[in-house]
Parts: structure tokens; C-alpha cells; sequence
């Protein structure tokens, strides 16, 4: 318990060295890449509509994942009823795709560490180690997410060791979509490099119109068709990251290191 950043970043070198080879397509995109692995607890599950709404502006998305916990809709279930099967096997990604690739095929052994938590209950240094994972060879965005201000800062130092392209945020239980409710702190690395793009805001909305109650797959891909196809809002709290995904993407994709692009 309490891994320090450079063992964690020790956990990462060790377990990508072992990742198979995985990039977009285009060589001149960078690949998004969503770890996704705890689920819907109480809220639906809005990390495929976040993957959804990316690759909708063009860019190729990866998520992986599997399901550590019991009764949790996976973002594996809810891209399966939106027909988005999981991938068997590595692939190139295309632009404006999104594909979900599964722990056991990326990394068997570490799907194996992290299935231990179904018979002890208990998370381990595997459950940190994903939301660090960008499985391909070149240039990535890691979209992660945290739930307590202690793992914000080791999330953070890793990104800085690693000299990572990442941009951070407080999930959605944990999920890498932003919780609808509320208005997160955003923080991104370029390179390593650490900028705050929004501090945290104050209060919570009670209602978001459209959202639904239910968290089970089929709803959660209902709610996520409607609002690609603009019959339902899209939370203000979801287009806000979004735009700041897509700020960061650009500066990626254009090699802009240096320099403000928060707003």
C-alpha cells in the first residue's frame, strides 16, 4: 500500500515492456487512450459517449479494460450493445474509430494480478498501474482519472517521470468521463510538462435533463446513442472536458510544448 512514484513508474517500464504494439492508424495522430476498469456504481457509465464524441472529431481511441468488481456495467458491455465488439486480437486504430481492447489480451499476466481482487476484495498496485498504461508506440494522450487528492498527486508525478501527454481530471467513480454533476480540476501534461486547465468549481447540480436513472448496460447505450445523434443534451460538464481534451490533442498533434493552452 502507499506506492511511491518511482515505484509505480518501476510497476509501468516493466509491464509496457511487456504490452504488445498497438498505434493509430495515421502516424500523424496521436492515439487517445482511456483506461477503463471501474464501472458504473450508482451513475451510468459515460466514458464510451466520452470515446464516442472523440472519435467523432476524428481521432482514434483505445480503451482497455476489464471488470474488477461484481454487478458493474463495463464500458466493454455498454460499446458491445452499441455494437462495438471488443477487439481479440491488436489492431491499428483509425481515425475516428473506437476500439476496446481487453486486459487479458493486452497484458494476461497483469489481468491475472488484477482478477486477485474478486476472491481478496482489495485493490492492488495493478489497479494503480492501468490508468498509467499507454499501450503503443507513438505519440498517445492518456486520459485518466483519480478519486482521492493523495492518488491526483502520485498520478501527477508519474506523468511527470514518464513524460507523459496526459490530461487528468476527478472521474466519474473513478471512470475517466467527468461526472456530470459537478465541475472537476483539470490538469494536463505535454511531454511531461504539468498545466492546471480548470480549477475545481464549487457546488452540485442536482438533475442533468436526459440523463438516465438506470445504470444498466442497455440503458446507458440508449442515453449514449441519443445524445450522438443530438436527441438528447449532452452535459455541459462532458462538452467542457471535451474541449479541453481536444485543446491539449492539438498541441500534441502540432508539437506545441510550451506555452498556455489552458482557458
Amino acid at each position: 500500500k502507499g506506492e511511491t512514484a518511482d515505484e509505480m513508474c518501476g510497476f509501468v517500464d516493466a509491464a509496457q515492456a511487456r504490452l504488445p504494439v498497438l498505434a493509430a492508424a495515421d502516424a500523424a495522430l496521436p492515439l487517445v487512450v482511456i483506461p477503463s476498469y471501474n464501472g458504473a456504481r450508482r451513475l451510468p457509465l459515460l466514458t464510451p459517449l466520452l470515446a464516442l464524441l472523440l472519435a467523432q472529431q476524428g481521432l482514434p481511441v483505445l480503451l482497455h479494460g476489464m471488470a474488477t468488481e461484481d454487478g458493474r456495467s463495463t464500458s466493454a458491455e455498454v460499446l458491445q450493445a452499441l455494437g462495438i465488439p471488443a477487439l481479440t486480437a491488436p489492431a491499428a486504430i483509425a481515425a475516428g474509430q473506437v476500439a476496446y481492447l481487453p486486459t487479458e489480451v493486452l497484458h494476461p499476466g497483469l489481468a491475472h494480478l488484477l482478477a486477485t481482487r474478486r476472491a481478496i476484495g482489495l485493490r492492488s498496485s495493478g489497479h494503480s498501474l492501468v490508468k498509467l498504461l499507454v499501450p503503443n508506440t507513438g505519440t498517445h494522450l492518456l486520459l485518466a482519472s483519480y478519486t482521492h487528492a493523495d492518488y491526483h498527486a502520485l498520478l501527477g508525478q508519474c506523468c511527470t517521470l514518464l513524460q507523459r501527454h496526459a490530461v487528468i481530471s476527478r472521474g466519474l467513480e473513478g471512470e475517466a468521463a467527468a461526472d456530470p454533476r459537478r465541475t472537476p480540476r483539470y490538469d494536463a501534461w505535454l511531454r511531461g510538462a504539468h498545466q492546471v486547465l480548470q480549477e475545481q468549481g464549487a457546488g452540485t447540480l442536482g438533475e442533468i435533463p436526459g440523463l438516465p436513472k438506470a445504470i444498466d448496460c442497455t440503458s446507458t447505450a440508449r442515453y449514449t446513442e441519443a445524445v450522438l445523434a443530438q436527441q438528447l443534451p449532452l452535459p455541459a460538464g462532458l462538452q467542457r472536458q471535451i474541449a479541453y481534451i481536444l485543446q491539449v490533442y492539438e498541441a500534441i498533434k502540432n508539437k506545441s510544448y510550451s506555452g498556455s493552452f489552458g482557458g
